[in-house]
């Protein structure tokens, strides 16, 4: 008895060390771990990209006149070929920001719109197109982000640069968007590389399991971001042999324990 206790002692010990590690490495899992006790009420307000140099943007001006607002709405001519045969369409003009951020707009000249959002922008090319119109005009300028976009590589679903119609994504949006995080894929050490007005590139780390993530002036995204996440320690020492061939590993390795370790009992 006093040997099948002495065995059975390490047995119990490995048992409850596999388990605590399995609890501990679920817990490095889940998101978002502590948002029952995080005050999100600093996420409140609605986000509002800002144009930067290189941005692309497509503007409109509308009035009750078509003839009055023509001069404004510049476009150009595509010609494309379909199974031999060609038509041709035309679309508006999309404005590059230069490195100065200026953009060139028909009539007006240069225009100075960096740091503006995009309502700002429609307000300010709205006055500059007024003089230009009758006093009963009232003109209704539209500006859209043609370029906004944000890649997402690493330990994901599927790497992809994603293009945003919305001019709005969160992180979290992104990652889904991606395929979501794989479950080797570092949660707490999420990489953001972000790009600004001058060019410069500056970096920040995220922690996906903790809620302070809504309030971080990092939860949405800019034009041109990059997100990558890290493989962890595991996904990196398996990558030789590969996530099958190391679980057939263990699990052979844990069969041919117990079995030894009943054999020795048995013969005792």
């Amino acid at each position: 008895m006093y040997k099948m206790r002495k065995l059975f002692i390490p047995f119990i010990v490995s048992v409850v060390l596999i388990a605590f590690t399995g609890c501990t490495a679920y817990k490095q899992v889940p998101y978002w771990q502590n948002i029952d006790t995080v005050d999100l009420s600093q996420s409140k307000g609605h986000y509002e990209v800002h144009i930067m140099p290189k941005d692309l943007l497509t503007i409109t001006v509308s009035t009750s006149d078509p003839k009055a607002a023509q001069p404004f709405n510049l476009s150009v001519s595509n010609t494309t070929g379909t199974a031999g045969n060609l038509s041709t369409g035309s679309s508006l003009l999309t404005y590059l920001v230069d490195n100065s951020g200026n953009i060139d707009f028909p009539i007006i000249g240069k225009i100075h719109v960096q740091g503006l959002t995009k309502s700002e922008c429609q307000d300010l090319i709205r006055e500059k197109v007024k003089p230009y119109m009758s006093a009963t005009e009232n003109p209704v300028v539209s500006v859209r982000m043609a370029s906004f976009r944000v890649t997402v590589i690493g330990e994901v679903g599927g790497s992809k640069v994603i293009p945003v119609s919305t001019e709005q994504m969160s992180v979290v949006e992104a990652l889904a968007s991606a395929g979501d995080l794989g479950i080797h894929g570092k949660r707490k050490n999420i990489l953001l590389i972000r790009e600004d007005a001058s060019g410069q590139k500056h970096h920040v780390r995220l922690d996906m399991t903790d809620a302070n993530l809504f309030n971080s002036p990092y939860y949405y995204l800019q034009q041109n971001d990059i997100i990558y996440v890290e493989p962890s320690v595991v996904k990196t020492k398996g990558a030789d042999l590969g996530a099958s061939t190391s679980l057939w590993f263990s699990f052979i390795g844990i069969v041919t324990s117990v079995a030894a370790l009943l054999v020795n009992v048995l013969r005792n």
